[in-house]
């Protein structure tokens, strides 16, 4: 996977790419069946004008489609928490559409539902 960012100032870049990498980790497992080089994962840090709230952005391009995933926060590892757990939502989403699991989904039988005649009694 290769990542990249932009826009992420020299004081909050180091705690951001820790935590990108933690969850890049994460993603690798659910993409592993795509090839290393083809996944590209992109994010951006935004600071809001006259309030304490960060922005930050993903992008996730993969071979069958590309997602993206925003998130806001006062702070930026609370924000990229977000983002990657939105992110994350996606992947898995969109896997299950391209395994096409809506088709086979089985429905569950219904639950037994015991009624007070049937019910044994402790005498």
């Amino acid at each position: 996977m290769k990542i990249t960012y932009s826009h992420i100032e020299l004081e909050y870049r180091i705690t951001i790419e820790h935590e990108t990498e933690r969850h890049a980790d994460k993603l690798n497992r659910l993409l592993k069946h795509y090839a290393v080089d083809l996944v590209h994962l992109h994010g951006s840090l935004e600071k809001t004008p006259h309030k304490p709230e960060f922005q930050y952005a993903l992008n996730l391009t993969l071979p069958t489609g590309t997602l993206h995933a925003t998130a806001s926060g006062t702070l930026p590892l609370g924000a990229t928490k977000g983002a990657f757990a939105e992110l994350e939502k996606q992947v898995k989403k969109h896997q299950q559409k391209l395994r096409k699991d809506y088709v086979w989904k089985r429905k569950r039988a219904l639950p037994t539902v015991l009624e007070p005649s049937d019910a044994t009694s402790s005498d």
